[in-house]
């Protein structure tokens, strides 16, 4: 059964809608084999010092979303796998520790600037999916990741965009 859209969303009765996400990581500090290794295979996506890439974490990003993991700063630049958000949005512990590398001295835990959210890795890609594969997908050619002058670590993906890259993967989404 399908259900017809009438002006309503899938929140007005009560079903949350979800989103699809790319998160950014450059490979040699944080991997897609680094999560499969991790505890149950989650972690804690720690260190957005952005205020646009922390207000899609904080008011957007919710449990049951899905995200692209994308290998930035590696050869080659590279969709290499899918997560689930499995905790919504809460202080990022590392802005507060001076040991830190994502330590901000402006943030304080009864005002916390940054947060974070906890992924769950789902699948790695049997191939990557290049950002030259990306690109000759004409279907991507809005995709954010592919602007001009687009740096944020976190930002948002369609549902077309999030099928089209699954296809590219050669997987299911």
């Amino acid at each position: 059964m399908r259900l017809r859209n009438f002006g309503f969303r899938y929140s007005d009765f009560g079903f949350p809608r979800l989103r699809y996400w790319l998160f950014k990581t450059e490979a040699d500090c944080y991997s897609i084999d680094h999560l499969a290794k991790a505890p149950k295979q989650t972690t804690f996506w720690d260190g957005v010092r952005n205020y646009q890439a922390r207000n899609y974490l904080r008011d957007d990003v919710k449990v049951g979303d899905g995200v692209f993991l994308y290998h930035s700063n590696s050869d080659p630049l590279a969709i290499v796998g899918t997560l689930e958000v499995v905790k919504a949005a809460y202080p990022d512990h590392t802005a507060f520790d001076p040991k830190e590398q994502h330590y901000d001295e402006k943030s304080k835990p009864d005002d916390p600037t940054w947060v974070m959210v906890d992924v769950k890795l789902k699948q790695k890609f049997p191939q990557p999916v290049t950002r030259d594969m990306l690109k000759g997908a004409k279907e991507l050619a809005q995709m954010v990741v592919l602007q001009k002058g687009s740096r944020l670590s976190i930002m948002p993906v369609t549902d077309a965009e999030w099928r089209i890259v699954h296809k590219l993967a050669g997987v299911k989404p």
